[in-house]
């Protein structure tokens, strides 16, 4: 069943938002967030690594507890980074206290709330985009996202696979195609790369890196 659109509906809107809201606090109190492994992706370091992108203004979408965002922002960025889980941003923000650096934690629902203004150079997401379990939601990030970044900014996302064994649990998953047809229109994908979450699961989900630099009007 789709996702409620707010824009569409804004009493089912504040109703989804509150859904999604207790949905992801709940995760976080009970502990049950396999993805937050408590260190920085590594995709995301050997990423940076073989293609460096310049210290600049940057924006994280669902930074959870922040091992990210703290992590960019050790390399120089300038970072802002955003959740709809309030546990999570506090967490994020206890680790963060002892920063030479600062991040800017942010409590948003980017399904339905606007995104920080910017402009960033840089906008990372470690499986917030594939979230949403409808097109119009996917399509709804990639124009905010689209509309918060620079002339050229870049966009690097981590995206549940649809490649792979079948599983019951774990990542939603995207077809190379799916993410195309969400993004290509504001968007050039640059480089598609397939990879595996960093987990601490035996076996670690599918994933695509995903790396678009925006369309200029």
């Amino acid at each position: 069943m789709a996702v409620l659109s707010c824009r569409a509906n804004p009493v089912a809107g504040l109703h989804f938002m509150d859904t999604c809201k207790k949905k992801w606090e709940a995760r976080y109190a009970n502990n049950d967030a396999p993805w937050d492994t408590g260190r920085h992706d590594s995709n995301l370091e050997g990423f940076l690594a073989q293609h460096p992108i310049a210290p600049c203004e940057a924006l994280e979408l669902g930074c959870g507890t922040g091992t990210n965002a703290i992590w960019l922002t050790s390399q120089g960025f300038d970072v802002t980074a955003v959740d709809v889980s309030a546990l999570a941003l506090a967490t994020a923000r206890e680790k963060a206290r002892t920063l030479s650096g600062v991040v800017a934690f942010v409590e948003i629902d980017i399904c339905c709330d606007s995104l920080p203004e910017g402009p960033f150079g840089f906008v990372f997401d470690r499986g917030c985009f594939h979230s949403p379990e409808s097109d119009a939601e996917r399509v709804a990030i990639v124009e905010k996202v689209h509309a918060v970044l620079e002339p050229e900014g870049i966009w690097l996302s981590m995206i549940g696979s649809a490649d792979g064994p079948p599983r019951e649990v774990g990542p939603p998953k995207l077809s190379a195609l799916q993410i195309a047809g969400y993004v290509e229109p504001l968007f050039e994908i640059q480089y598609l790369k397939a990879i595996h979450f960093d987990s601490d699961q035996s076996a670690p989900p599918s994933a695509w890196l995903c790396l678009m630099k925006k369309r200029n009007a």
